[in-house]
């Protein structure tokens, strides 16, 4: 099983990350990554990393028998990286080892405001922690490394305050600085969701603050994909010049990825009938979903894939995978991945590593789930043989 960890990542070629030369040091937190950050209100690429990938329990249904139950905060399963955290809303790979496989991955948890380092066999270091108002589905929802972080180790953070949802950037030794503020902050739909396009620009996606009609109004920063520069003002190449806006007509966002080619931009929604996957298109708002689930499983965060999009589910176990085509369409039903009695249970943050890895995180602590005494966890997952994939 560890074998194929190393082989699925030993595979690839390496993408947002330099692997090999970027470590996240394995060392006390630097100074100035505070684990206390008072906020007070104010007026990359989805890397792919190298191969064997332990085939993950609950991938066809049933788990390793060789792979006993955790003891407390330790996890016997080999594709685990993280334990005893607490729902995990978005993750990033920040360090490979190509000799081991092994992965170095930041976590952020939504309710408690920390944001940790997680690696295989070492306890959960925080190098951060905000002061964030959790109430709905507003905390800190989403993390995401800069598309230099092997030179500049600067990672961005969406998160909700006391007056607003906001972007900041972080950096070693420095106090987390706003990129973009008073984004609207309502009664709910002020979860956030980051990425980077394929030409580095930040695309942030924001809730409706509980007002469809923000959504629609491209004077408001809810309700829309805005693609930002890194002082947050409106990227080069955006649809509009002069305006941050990129799509609009987002409810309460979840996920937000785009395919390795950078040709598609796909976006998870919890609308107000289905939750939703969208394929974004510069300047539009959203249109008919590509694919809609009106028994709301709880969509979470999502992978692009060359073959498949993967999208998790935070009220129902595992992961759904969506085999595509070169064109982006759809080449069949979104398979179950990670499922069964074994699996990982509630996921809430998806971010891939490869054609055929992600790195997840669990939110098994959210009333309902049933947690492990491990959960929530961190774990690095392949696609088994027959998954997805999709059609020339």
């Amino acid at each position: 099983m560890a074998s194929r960890l190393r082989a699925v990542l030993a595979g690839s070629a390496v993408g947002l990350l330099a692997v090999g030369c970027a470590s996240f040091p394995e060392q006390p937190t630097p100074a100035g990554w505070s684990s206390q950050v008072q906020l007070t209100p104010q007026a990359g690429p989805t890397p792919e990393l190298p191969g064997e990938l332990p085939q993950s329990p609950g991938q066809g249904g049933q788990a390793p028998s060789s792979v006993p139950p955790p003891q407390g905060c330790q996890d016997f399963n080999p594709a685990v990286i993280g334990t005893c955290l607490d729902r995990v809303s978005g993750v990033a790979p920040i360090a490979v080892d190509q000799s081991t496989g092994s992965v170095t991955a930041l976590a952020s948890e939504r309710t408690t405001g920390r944001l940790v380092r997680v690696a295989k066999d070492a306890e959960a270091v925080q190098v951060a922690r905000f002061e964030v108002d959790a109430s709905a589905d507003g905390g800190l929802t989403a993390v995401l490394p800069s598309p230099t972080y092997a030179e500049d180790q600067l990672v961005y953070a969406y998160v909700t305050t006391a007056t607003d949802n906001r972007v900041l950037r972080i950096a070693p030794g420095d106090v987390p600085k706003p990129v973009l503020t008073g984004i609207p902050k309502g009664a709910s739909g002020n979860r956030g969701a980051l990425a980077h396009d394929a030409s580095g620009a930040l695309l942030v996606a924001t809730g409706d603050a509980g007002n469809r009609a923000l959504a629609a109004d491209p004077n408001s920063l809810a309700g829309k994909v805005l693609r930002i520069d890194s002082s947050g003002g409106p990227a080069r190449g955006n649809p509009t010049a002069s305006s941050r806006v990129f799509a609009s007509g987002l409810s309460a966002p979840t996920g937000l990825c785009v395919s390795p080619d950078g040709a598609r931009t796909w976006l998870t929604d919890v609308g107000a009938g289905a939750d939703a996957l969208h394929r974004l298109e510069a300047g539009k708002a959203l249109g008919t979903p590509a694919w809609t689930w009106p028994d709301r499983p709880g969509l979470a965060g999502c992978a692009a894939a060359a073959d498949s999009v993967w999208v998790g589910l935070s009220n129902k176990n595992g992961l759904l995978v969506l085999p595509t085509n070169q064109d982006g369409s759809f080449s069949g039903e979104p398979a179950p991945m990670l499922d069964g009695d074994g699996g990982f249970g509630r996921i809430g943050a998806v971010v891939g590593l490869s054609d055929q890895a992600a790195l997840v995180g669990t939110v098994n602590k959210t009333p309902g789930g049933t947690p492990v005494s491990s959960d929530d966890r961190v774990a690095v997952v392949v696609k088994p043989e027959g998954v997805g994939g999709g059609k020339d």
